[in-house]
């Protein structure tokens, strides 16, 4: 909780809070990724304007100053070049639990982008978010999002 942290970086991927200045960055990934990430969830759709990714950008600091949603922009580490997001939210204090969830760009698809930033979310989550646990929900046939928590060493449970 409380103030915003510093990029956290692995490898190739930066995760880091989202900026004001993502807005345009954030819309033209999401509009790149509307048949693949949109396929999986529901906000990533051909109506999608700019003005919804300005509103997600200015939602967060709230949210994440009261505990309950931390989301992160992914970076290419060299580039910048908004490759995703990744973020815990549905947060319950009283059970020290979240939800962990990622998406990428149709253009980062398969290589290795998930896995690394989701590693860097759940680090944070684990230690600065003060939760003891995360969940990953993933609709059925999402086989990618599936490799991704199998490679952060999930386990499925039902």
């Amino acid at each position: 909780m409380g103030a915003s942290p510093a990029p956290r970086v692995l490898g190739l991927v930066t995760i880091r809070p989202y900026t004001t200045a993502d807005a345009s960055r954030l819309h033209a990934a999401v509009e790149e990724s509307i048949a693949t990430v949109g396929r999986w969830l529901p906000w990533c759709h051909p109506g999608y304007q700019l003005a919804d990714a300005q509103a997600w950008i200015a939602d967060a600091p709230g949210l994440w100053n009261v505990g309950l949603d931390y989301r992160f922009g992914i970076f290419d580490s060299e580039s910048h070049e908004l490759l995703g997001g990744v973020g815990i939210n549905r947060i319950v204090r009283e059970h020290a639990m979240g939800n962990l969830g990622y998406w990428v760009r149709r253009s980062a698809i398969g290589k290795g982008v998930a896995p690394l930033a989701a590693t860097l979310a759940a680090r944070f989550g684990l230690t600065d978010g003060s939760l003891e646990r995360l969940e990953i929900v993933i609709p059925l046939g999402n086989t990618a999002s599936q490799r991704v928590a199998e490679k952060l060493g999930a386990h499925f449970e039902g």
